[in-house]
This record gives C-alpha cells, sequence and structure tokens, in this order.
C-alpha cells in the first residue's frame, strides 16, 4: 500500500467517527519522537560497537609488534637511598689529591687535638705529671683509648723529658710519629691471589656502611682494571640485596643474589662457583651482621666459609670488618665481638669525616693489633682508600 491511500484512509477514519484533530496531531508527534529516539539510539549503540572492535583490533596488532620487535632492557632504578658513585671520577693517581681529601676529612679531629692540646702546653714551663694528665684525657677522648693514651703520653714524658718549655710543634711532632708507629707495626699486605679470584668476605653490624664500601671497593677494583664480582649474602635485610644490586647496575658489574631469607651460605656457595667460572680477580662477599648471639654469629660465618673451601681451599683469603668512626667505643666492642668469632684479618673504618673521634683508628689497631686495609672520608668512591699509616698519622695531628 502507498504512504498516500494509508493517509487517505486513516482520515476518513478520523473523520467518520468524530475524533478531535488535535488529539491525533499530538499522538502523531509523540509517535514521531519515539521513532526519532529509538533511529538515534541505534545509531550510538552502532558507533560503539565499531569504536571497540578497531580498537581490540589495534590493540591486538601493537601487542604482535612488540613481540616481534626487540626491546631495549629499561635502566632498574634505586630502590634504596644510597651515596654517590661518582664512576665517571678519575682514580685518585696523584698523591696530592687524595692526601689533600685526607686532610680535609680528618678535619674535625685534628682541629680538636690542636685546639686542646695546644691551650695545654702553650705557657708550660715543661711536661709536669699535671699537664700529661690533662693530654691524657684529651687523647682518652678523641676515642684512641686508655692503652694508646698512655703509650703516646709515656713517650711524649720519655722524649721531653728535661726540656724547658717545649713547642707544640715539637710535641705535635712527636705524636704523628708515635702514632705512625703503632699503626705500622701491625700492617701487612692483603692476601691477593696471583691466579684465580680472591675471595673478600666482608663482615659488619648494620648501619657501619658496610654494603656501601663493598661498591666503593668493587668501583674502585674496576678502575683499576680488576674484574669484580658482587654476592649479596646478608640475605636478612631486603635493602641490603637491593642496595648491592643498585651497585652492581651502576658500575656496571655482575652480581649473584637469591631472594630474601635464602641461606646466606647456598648464596656464598653460587658466587664462589661464578667466580671461578668467570675468572674474576676479586669476589666481594656482602654478609649479615645482626645474628642474635656470638653463637649464631659463628655458626653462619663458619658455614660460609665451609662452602666456600669446597671449591676454592684457601677461600676466604681475606675477612674484613667494617666498623664506623662516628660509634666511638662501640667500635671497639664490635671488633672485640668478631674477633671471637672470626678471623679476622682487616678493618674497614668509615665515616671518619663525620666525627671528631679519629683517634679510633689507631686505638683499634693498638689495641687488636689487626691492619687497616681502607678508611673512609667522604661520600664518594673515591673517597674509600688504601690505608697508610704515614699519611693518616700526618693528618690526624
Amino acid at each position: 500500500m502507498k504512504l498516500s491511500d494509508f493517509i487517505e484512509k486513516y482520515w476518513s477514519f478520523i473523520e467518520k467517527n468524530n475524533i478531535d484533530h488535535e488529539h491525533v496531531l499530538l499522538a502523531l508527534a509523540v509517535l514521531g519522537l519515539l521513532i526519532v529516539g529509538f533511529i538515534i539510539r541505534a545509531f550510538i549503540k552502532k558507533s560503539k560497537l565499531n569504536k571497540t572492535t578497531i580498537q581490540k583490533v589495534e590493540s591486538q596488532t601493537t601487542q604482535k609488534l612488540r613481540s616481534d620487535t626487540p626491546q631495549a632492557q629499561k635502566p632498574v632504578s634505586p630502590k634504596v637511598p644510597i651515596e654517590p658513585v661518582a664512576v665517571a671520577e678519575p682514580p685518585i693517581s696523584d698523591r696530592k689529591t687524595w692526601l689533600s681529601r685526607l686532610h680535609s676529612g680528618l678535619s674535625k679531629t685534628r682541629d680538636q687535638f690542636a685546639n686542646s692540646l695546644s691551650q695545654i702546653i702553650q705557657g708550660k714551663g715543661n711536661l709536669d705529671s699535671e699537664t700529661l694528665e690533662d693530654l691524657h684525657e684529651i687523647l682518652f677522648r678523641a676515642d684512641l683509648g686508655v692503652e694508646t693514651a698512655d703509650l703516646l703520653i709515656d713517650d711524649l714524658r720519655d722524649t721531653f723529658k728535661g726540656t724547658d718549655s717545649p713547642q707544640w710543634e715539637d710535641v705535635r711532632n712527636r705524636l704523628k710519629i708515635k702514632a705512625e708507629e703503632i699503626l705500622s707495626k701491625n700492617q701487612n699486605e692483603a692476601n691477593f691471589q696471583a691466579k684465580g679470584p680472591t675471595v673478600v668476605l666482608i663482615v659488619g653490624v648494620n648501619g657501619v656502611g658496610k654494603t656501601t664500601s663493598i661498591g666503593k671497593l668493587a668501583a674502585q677494583y674496576m678502575s683499576e682494571g680488576k674484574s669484580v664480582l658482587l654476592c649479596a649474602a646478608d640475605t636478612y635485610r631486603a635493602a641490603a640485596i637491593e642496595q648491592l644490586e643498585t651497585w652492581s647496575n651502576r658500575i656496571g658489574c655482575d652480581i649473584v643474589k637469591h631472594k630474601q631469607g635464602s641461606d646466606p651460605a647456598s648464596v656464598a656457595f653460587d658466587g664462589v662457583k661464578a667466580a671461578i667460572a668467570r675468572n674474576v680477580d676479586a669476589l666481594l662477599i656482602d654478609t649479615a651482621g645482626r645474628l642474635h648471639n656470638k653463637k649464631e654469629l659463628m655458626d653462619e660465618l663458619g658455614k660460609i666459609k665451609r662452602v666456600l673451601g669446597k671449591d676454592l681451599p684457601e677461600a676466604p683469603h681475606e675477612t674484613w670488618l667494617a666498623i664506623d668512626a662516628t660509634t666511638g667505643q662501640n667500635a671497639y666492642q664490635q671488633v672485640g665481638a668478631f674477633s671471637d668469632v672470626a678471623s679476622i684479618t682487616g678493618l674497614i673504618v668509615t665515616k671518619l669525616d663525620g666525627t671528631a673521634k679519629g683517634g679510633v683508628v689507631v686505638g683499634v689497631s693498638n689495641k687488636y693489633g689487626i691492619p687497616i686495609r681502607y678508611i673512609g672520608v667522604g661520600e664518594k668512591a673515591a673517597d674509600l682508600r688504601e690505608f697508610n699509616p704515614k699519611d693518616f698519622s700526618a693528618s690526624l695531628f
């Protein structure tokens, strides 16, 4: 039926039944609006469906392209705060540069000595018992310890016996000489291997800068042309593993690690296996220092040493203890505690630039007879340097 015929019949029906034209027109208008609404809704629904289909196809295409295209690995962001590495900095081969840093790093201790000792000595006719007692107290407060302070005072008494009006510079020079003598008698060469990896086990309580020192040591060894492998055997702290891994990423050396809570001896075992297979020059092993008692610590270190010796009978070739100079007398206690459970072959003394108690280096060396391997006088990797008794004594006083 044609639309014109339908309208004609519909209009005849309205006329015959006397239906109000206004009502008819209103009904037609409502019907028209409904029809338009249905048409718009159907159009929108179809548009959304097409858009979803397109997005799905685009997503599938993108994933396919990514899987087929090699992607560059994004750099790992550090998860824990660490000290600046400054790897690009050239090694300190210039002696004057290092001495300047050492002199600056020990300024707090040296200033305390210079101000306190010089005030006591100036104007004295001789070093009488009262003056020597005052000097002893100042040396003791700088954490040289009673035994070391006694040695220095006895030496001053013998050196300036019968001398009238000793000058501060003379006393200072004598303190330098005696301190160097005390430090030098305990120094020896580290047991680095001519062939194969040298395994260095590094111990210490939390917070002394142990893990940071390991990263700095690795950076320095690599700057000298040595190959280094790090081993994260401090599995009690997730932060320790992450921190050592951050150093590994930043300086470009390999690391052996397991998840937190793993057996430290197992990590050390895998570390020495990897060091042998890769023929590295040095394997630096970070260990835990927060075990609850000496027996636990002794058992843990003993287990680590046994597994290291399976593939390298002499390993570890060196066992170094890291201590924080700012802790003063606590440093003595830590050296004593670790010496009871492990054969400590060297000390790393950190944070000397942050304290006026630099005398702890002389005191600990004298009391325990352990060589000082490295000292830290700043935040940069180059601020951790191999220990030299003469340079240290000259900068200390």
